[in-house]
């Protein structure tokens, strides 16, 4: 047995899910969930606040998407591991929390024991890839292009805003966002606004809830 326990925030929007976790973790040894947040900027704060080891973190959020969250908290608490937990597999997803500083990837239908592996193994600095996802992280589809920034851009362009709004909202200048908007066109050979946002919808790059 550990000696220590690790300290958990789970960040899921289903309560359900986040409850069904909550048990398993806590049914093993050496592990302590410390806290729950049901979207990306609840997750920000949460570790502010309760300054969890080892962040598991669904990657479909509200507000911003597991990816932004995660370069945020390793941002603001580079203490902190981030493991994601998803049920989506494709390169996109992958390689964008990767590249954001998450030190795990699992999918949700992993095996208990797969979780409670992974949970000890990003606490004591390992990185965990789910190996059914192969060379899924590695794959050159022209979404893997995108950076996490022109991730950021691209979700709020899904929603609505206008390069100024969006300038407004990264903090960013508004002649940036529009270089940001026209590499993420020609890294999807897309050329119109609408396009884009079907593009995106479909492929899974970005949460429209």
């Amino acid at each position: 047995m550990s000696e220590r326990e690790i300290s958990v925030l789970l960040v899921d929007d289903h309560s359900l899910v986040r409850r069904g976790f909550r048990r398993l973790l806590e049914d093993a040894p050496g592990i302590r969930v410390v806290g729950e947040a049901s979207d990306g900027q609840e997750a920000v704060e949460a570790v502010g606040a309760l300054k969890p080891e080892v962040v598991v973190m669904d990657f479909a959020l509200q507000s911003m998407n597991g990816g932004v969250a995660t370069r945020r908290i390793r941002e603001l608490y580079p203490e902190t591991a981030v493991l994601i937990l998803s049920m989506h597999a494709e390169p996109s997803y992958v390689r964008t929390c990767l590249e954001a500083g998450a030190r795990g990837y699992l999918l949700k239908n992993a095996m208990d024991l797969e979780l409670v592996s992974a949970v000890r193994r990003v606490a004591a600095g390992e990185q965990v890839l789910d190996q059914r996802l192969g060379e899924l992280a590695e794959a050159t589809d022209p979404a893997s292009k995108l950076s996490t920034r022109e991730l950021e851009v691209l979700q709020l362009i899904v929603h609505g805003k206008s390069n100024k709004e969006i300038a407004v909202v990264l903090k960013l200048s508004v002649n940036t966002v529009s270089v940001h908007r026209a590499n993420i066109m020609q890294a999807l050979r897309i050329h119109n606004t609408a396009e884009l946002v079907v593009y995106a919808i479909r492929s899974g790059l970005v949460s429209i809830a």
